[in-house]
């Protein structure tokens, strides 16, 4: 079970976005986790995932692999899967961008879609409903569960917030990141809480997302959001959440390709349209990092193409309309 060349995850770079966003109002720092051999920063869950489960011999080449995935994740399963030799079935949705599709089936692994929507006008109930079918008739079949499985959390608390700290050249104020498990979230907020114990833990999430309480509702762009609060989540440990639409993320792409010359996937986009709302209401000395999940050669189809999405999709809202505070300390003005 040990590959001869092992997978090198992690260790991205950090950039200023000092053309996004200009340096003297309020410098912005970004993790560019589309450079993980795999495109996003979901190589990092899926091989700590991975890696601890096999040491902890729940996972042999005799299992086989069910996860839920919108994509990033099942992209690096089935990569780690493959060199491992593992069989690996991905439970996906309609949402899912096609070129992400093919590169799944690309390592070999199998693709199953849903194609009901949920109780809460999503699909992630649906695909946790199947991969819990598969789980119980696919012999052998091991489900890692990136919604509540703590290793998820741990390989961000290990990876990417032991990195911010190493290399943030300035102590940040406050930490964005786009949640769906919010494994991503409560990895860095608990490493880079312990190095700066003041900084706010601002999470970015999808208009229609229920993960902190919002109304359910209509998401085209996958990897960020979710239909339902996923168990990993410490409400106590996050300040605020601000939400995009589906079309601020468009356009946030977009305007990391103008101004930075970085093509990134859509939860990118969905950070940077949050960043904008949040940083005029922010005072003096602030200082923000996030991370850039993924890239965005995937979504050639979707985010990039000037048709889309449909006219009437593209709606735009107020900071006072996307923010809500959850914490208790006073993060914007």
């Amino acid at each position: 079970m040990n590959p001869s060349v092992e997978l090198r995850v992690g260790h991205t770079p950090l950039i200023a976005l000092d053309r996004m966003f200009p340096p003297d109002i309020v410098p912005v720092f970004a993790k560019l986790e589309m450079l993980n051999i795999g495109g996003s920063v979901k190589d990092r869950t899926a091989h700590y995932m991975v890696t601890q489960a096999i040491a902890a011999g729940r996972l042999t080449q005799r299992s086989h692999l069910v996860e839920s995935s919108s994509g990033n994740l099942a992209i690096a399963l089935a990569m780690i899967a493959q060199r491992f030799g593992i069989p690996f079935t991905a439970v996906v949705d309609p949402n899912i961008a096609p070129t992400n599709r093919r590169l799944i089936e690309a390592f070999g692994a199998r693709v199953d879609m849903v194609q009901e929507r949920d109780e809460e006008g999503g699909y992630l109930h649906t695909r946790v409903r199947r991969v819990a079918e598969l789980a119980r008739t696919i012999p052998g079949a091991v489900w890692l569960n990136q919604y509540a499985n703590p290793d998820n959390w741990r390989a961000h608390y290990n990876g990417i917030g032991a990195e911010i700290v190493r290399e943030m050249p300035v102590a940040p104020t406050h930490v964005v990141a786009a949640v769906s498990t919010c494994g991503t979230l409560m990895g860095l907020a608990r490493r880079l809480r312990e190095r700066w114990p003041g900084i706010e833990v601002i999470a970015v999430d999808l208009d229609g997302s229920v993960i902190f309480g919002a109304p359910g509702g209509r998401r085209e762009i996958p990897g960020i959001g979710a239909s339902r609060v996923p168990e990993q989540l410490s409400l106590p440990e996050v300040d605020g959440v601000i939400y995009a639409t589906d079309w601020e993320s468009t356009l946030g792409c977009r305007r990391l390709v103008e101004t930075q010359g970085i093509l990134a996937g859509g939860s990118s986009g969905t950070v940077v349209a949050a960043i904008a709302k949040l940083i005029p209401h922010l005072g003096r000395g602030a200082r923000i990092v996030t991370l850039l999940p993924d890239r965005g050669e995937r979504y050639l189809d979707t985010i990039y193409d000037p048709a889309w999405p449909a006219p009437e999709r593209r709606l735009t809202k107020s900071f006072q309309a996307s923010y809500r505070r959850i914490g208790s300390q006073t993060a914007a003005a």
